[in-house]
């Protein structure tokens, strides 16, 4: 049978657009294996108070961009941490001293930036590091002053090999800026683990922060005693972490401004009597003592579920008046603690 020119032309034009479909199927396909193998989360925050309290531990790395603003007055304007402010301002005084001896040719000894962040969790050591690494912008020391946080879940793999890849992959995303590593000590298990990768996060990491010593601040956090034994299970970071700032647990009354921070900021309102069970409550939980306690992150729950609570108790009325929409009452504490 013998085909017509416009027969040819249309045969033509379908193999063409078959053609550029399986094309289009091919691309797609790589872009979706792009996708999936980008194993780093990235998120921003502009709340940074909030954001170190909202990071779960599913999550294996965060990314965030260093935000708008004095990081200086940030600093001062934290709830508490008087130690913590004096010792981050002493750092950045001795920063600046000594690159005005070294610009004027003065001998200058060798500085390391990284940091050893120890204290009970919710005691702001995740805030303070993001603010640490918008100073050393503001100082010249980086250049992006970003943070990348994460765990050991994010630089160990469960397979041989694998951890080495991880871990660099992780270095990446935090050259230029600051790598936050929190519970550090988990790297290292207690007792040491019958084939655990964590030393070999720990053997890149210290490469890496060699390497790329002039692009790489590290800040590890977690509880004094375990980052004790931590830091004196490897030469390597004893010799790389020698500046240890503590963070302390809140007092009653710095977690009664904590929340009455969230309060004002949500625009509600407490009552004095509500106020006077708050500040019971609070003193009782801390004398209890409690290691798991989670200082401020336990404020932000607590103001959570008492707006969750005055919803509860409020609906089904109709309206409401400003009075009631904003008031937490003593019976919304009570029943969020």
């Amino acid at each position: 049978m013998q085909l017509t020119g416009k027969q040819l032309t249309t045969i033509i034009v379908a193999i063409a657009f078959i053609v550029m479909a399986i094309m289009t199927m091919v691309v797609g396909t790589d872009d979706d294996q792009s996708d999936d193998s980008e194993k780093v989360e990235k998120t921003e925050s502009t709340d940074s108070l909030e954001k170190s309290s909202q990071n779960s531990r599913d999550t294996t790395v965060v990314i965030n961009k260093p935000i708008e603003g004095d990081p200086y007055q940030e600093l001062d304007e934290l709830i508490g941490l008087g130690a913590v402010k004096d010792e981050v301002k002493s750092l950045a005084n001795f920063v600046r001293l000594q690159q005005q001896r070294q610009a004027k040719g003065l001998k200058t000894p060798k500085l390391s930036y990284h940091l050893v962040f120890t204290g009970s969790p919710g005691t702001g050591k995740t805030t303070v590091a993001r603010i640490v690494a918008r100073i050393y912008k503001d100082l010249g020391i980086l250049k992006r002053g970003h943070t990348v946080e994460t765990d050991r879940s994010g630089l160990v793999a469960e397979y041989m090999g694998q951890t080495a890849i991880k871990t660099n992959a992780v270095v990446d995303s935090a050259l230029n800026g600051v790598l936050f590593i929190d519970e550090a000590y988990s790297l290292v298990p207690e007792g040491g683990a019958h084939h655990d990768y964590g030393q070999e996060a720990i053997s890149t990491l210290l490469k890496r922060m060699e390497d790329d010593r002039d692009r790489l601040v590290v800040i590890i956090a977690g509880y004094p005693k375990e980052m004790k034994r931590f830091i004196d299970s490897n030469p390597g970071l004893q010799s790389r972490f020698t500046r240890y700032i503590d963070f302390p647990d809140y007092t009653a009354d710095e977690l009664v401004s904590i929340f009455h921070m969230y309060v004002k900021k949500n625009e509600y309102i407490i009552g004095s009597e509500a106020d006077r069970v708050l500040r019971e409550h609070l003193e009782e939980v801390i004398q209890r003592g409690d290691r798991n306690f989670g200082n401020a992150r336990y404020a932000r729950n607590l103001f959570e579920k008492c707006i969750q609570q005055q919803a509860n108790r409020l609906s089904g009325k109709k309206q409401l008046t400003k009075q009631e929409l904003t008031e937490i009452t003593r019976a919304d504490l009570e029943k969020s603690f």
